[in-house]
């Protein structure tokens, strides 16, 4: 149950999430790890998104939680036929824009990840970035984008736990904190707005992966709603190392220390055939 209806009133937890990424639209594309900075950057998610769902030759793909749709535009460069989902409107106005900037016939529409109202067996690839940590309810998410997905289809899931630090990755944020604070080095774009970090934090006490989303917490989740052939991918090397440039030394080896994955799986041909990896 949301907080909101638990407490008797209107706005409740996902009524929060869309006000905090409506709010963090402005400033989203100044974010490495967001927007992408660099084409050695956009190769290697290129080559991570052939590696899993291979070139699009016009297949039909939706971008849940699309956001300013950078990583629509990653499947459109492939080929893709894509469309992107996103609750926030801030954010699919900068998809929308960036899309006629850059000539690209990629539909935005608003929506929620969690209940698309997609037409049943309509997508050959369903992708998302970072969306799967902020999840309400993860079991009717997954059961919904396997619904939307054809028999055979393919789920993609990029996303990691960011809430528990390893003890070198703490020790690193603290170096970084403490060169920043003597003015030794610039701090990086804020890319979000002043006082969000007390929504933000109110907001992840309350979702399914609070403590954290782990690879095999997801996957496990994702075999019980029906997907097969599950592989968990830790090998993100090549993007962090190209973020790192824009990071700067420390925040990218900070990055590379956290456990981040992308998640890949298929909509059986037939009811019954569940088989799981894990690598």
């Amino acid at each position: 149950m949301d907080a909101g209806a638990a407490t008797g009133h209107n706005f409740g937890l996902r009524e929060e999430i869309k006000s905090y990424w409506s709010a963090r639209a402005a400033t989203f594309d100044q974010s490495p790890g967001h927007e992408i900075f660099s084409e050695e950057e956009r190769q290697a998610w290129h080559r991570l998104i052939i590696r899993h769902l291979g070139q699009g030759e016009g297949r039909r793909a939706l971008d849940l939680a699309c956001g300013t749709g950078v990583v629509s535009h990653l499947m459109d460069d492939l080929g893709y036929d894509v469309t992107g989902l996103d609750w926030a409107e801030p954010m699919l106005e900068r998809a929308r824009a960036k899309a006629k900037a850059r000539g690209r016939t990629i539909a935005f529409r608003i929506a929620d990840a969690e209940n698309t109202m997609e037409p049943d067996g309509s997508y050959d690839v369903v992708v998302t970035r970072h969306l799967v940590w902020t999840l309400v309810d993860p079991k009717q998410a997954f059961a919904e984008w396997l619904r939307v997905l054809k028999p055979g289809g393919t789920l993609l899931i990029v996303d990691g736990d960011f809430v528990n630090a390893g003890i070198a990755e703490r020790f690193l944020k603290v170096v970084v904190r403490w060169i920043e604070g003597m003015r030794l080095a610039k701090p990086g774009p804020m890319h979000a707005p002043e006082g969000m970090a007390e929504l933000h934090g109110r907001i992840l006490s309350q979702v399914h992966f609070s403590d954290g989303a782990r690879a095999e917490q997801v996957a496990a989740l994702m075999e019980d709603a029906g997907f097969a052939n599950i592989t968990v991918d830790t090998n993100m090397k090549a993007i962090h190392r190209a973020q790192s440039k824009h990071l700067g030394y420390l925040k990218g080896l900070s990055r590379g220390l956290q456990h981040r994955y992308a998640i890949v799986a298929r909509k059986p041909l037939q009811a019954g055939t569940m088989t799981a990896q894990r690598r």
